[in-house]
């Protein structure tokens, strides 16, 4: 059987953390690869571009063999896209294969999971695997969710896409935070500056 880890977010920027972490989690549940998935219209956030966050995508995952960078959210950016149907179509996509999905997310998704879309339908298609974030408890967690999760004790890396973005719009210097392919793409088209 293969195993597939499952990595979505906005990827608003892609980071060294995000790297990071979907390493890790790759080695400890011995998964083949890890497919990153850049949302495409997320409904619970605001963001740039699918397309900027894919290309950046791209960038910072593509080199990496254990890696792969997915489309299938940012294909149809005219309607809001949902885990749930995302994993649907990755199990219909994988169906003629043995494969089990991973889905990785954080502890502070997981506490979210409330507001999602059939979230209870998630730890039907996937192993539902969540890593530590910073200032979160899986205490904090419904019941049901918490105890169907698998809770991977990760790294605790103080790195967010939105203190990047607060310290280009500050002109700061985000070095080594971004692979240097992202932040040559970030500085050529303009992203996250004083309008």
């Amino acid at each position: 059987m293969k195993k597939y880890g499952i990595f979505g977010g906005t990827f608003n920027p892609p980071h060294i953390g995000h790297s990071i972490l979907a390493d890790y989690v790759r080695e400890e549940l011995l998964l083949d690869k890890i497919i990153f998935i850049p949302s495409g219209n997320p409904p619970l956030k605001d963001s740039i571009s699918a397309e900027h966050r894919l290309n950046m995508s791209k960038l910072a995952f593509g080199n990496d063999e254990n890696f792969e960078i997915s489309e299938i959210e940012s294909e149809n950016i005219e309607k809001k896209t949902y885990t749930v149907d995302t994993l649907q179509k990755l199990n219909e996509k994988y169906k003629d294969e043995d494969v089990q999905l991973y889905l990785i997310i954080g502890m502070d998704k997981l506490n979210e999971l409330p507001k999602w879309k059939e979230p209870e339908k998630l730890f039907k298609l996937a192993k539902v695997i969540v890593i530590n974030r910073p200032d979160n408890s899986v205490s904090n967690a419904k019941p049901e969710f918490r105890e169907r999760a698998e809770v991977i004790n990760t790294p605790e890396l103080e790195i967010s896409s939105s203190e990047i973005r607060k310290r280009i719009y500050e002109n700061k210097s985000v070095k080594y935070l971004l692979n240097e392919k992202v932040l040559e793409y970030i500085k050529k088209n303009n992203l996250y500056i004083k309008p």
